[in-house]
């Protein structure tokens, strides 16, 4: 059984996207979370500056 389907398909058309309006709510919360995002990168950007929190620990000894 042969095609004579050959090469590239067409990609199907979507739909146009509506308008989304967006109230004052939905701005302030997008706003909350960027500033939520940029204080969690910058407390991610020192604590990757400092060494590791537990440096001591149980320190075992090499005798028996």
């Amino acid at each position: 059984m042969s095609s004579r389907q050959g090469g590239k398909l067409k990609p199907l058309k979507t739909p146009k996207k509506a308008e989304k309006f967006e109230d004052e709510d939905d701005a302030a919360f997008k706003q909350k979370q960027k500033e939520e995002a940029a204080k969690l990168k910058e407390l991610q950007a020192k604590a990757g500056q400092k060494g590791p929190l537990s440096g001591g620990g149980i320190k075992k000894s090499g005798k028996k």
